[in-house]
């Protein structure tokens, strides 16, 4: 868990991709549920669904952060991701599909690399 917290290093594209599809849904149910608890007046829901909601998309940022760095871009583009949906769907989507530098960079190892995942 310690690794999904840590926005330094690399992480390829399938694992980001899960990330993704895990975290986004989580969001979309979040959002749903503080819809529903704002009218229906249950606080304690709604702040819980908050809680959550936050949590998960910086959860997303920081695996925005790590594909970021595969492909060989500073964190900063993340902030990109920041514009509501569905603006920064389009983000998230090319980060999914564009393919990683090939070997080490100046952000770690190449984590398709096999030597990598067993050191």
């Amino acid at each position: 868990m310690a690794t999904i917290l840590n926005p330094n290093g690399r992480i390829t594209r399938r694992k980001y991709l899960v990330f993704f599809v895990v975290f986004y849904f989580i969001n979309l149910l979040c959002l749903l549920q503080m819809y529903e608890s704002f009218f229906s007046r249950n606080v304690a829901i709604f702040i819980l669904s908050g809680i959550v909601l936050v949590t998960t998309i910086i959860l997303l940022f920081v695996c925005a952060i790590k594909r970021l760095h595969d492909i060989g871009l500073d964190w900063k583009y993340a902030l990109y991701l920041l514009i509501p949906p569905p603006i920064n769907l389009i983000g998230f989507v090319w980060l999914a599909v564009k393919e990683g530098q090939k070997g080490s960079n100046e952000y770690g190892p190449d984590p398709r690399d096999e030597e990598s995942v067993l050191n």
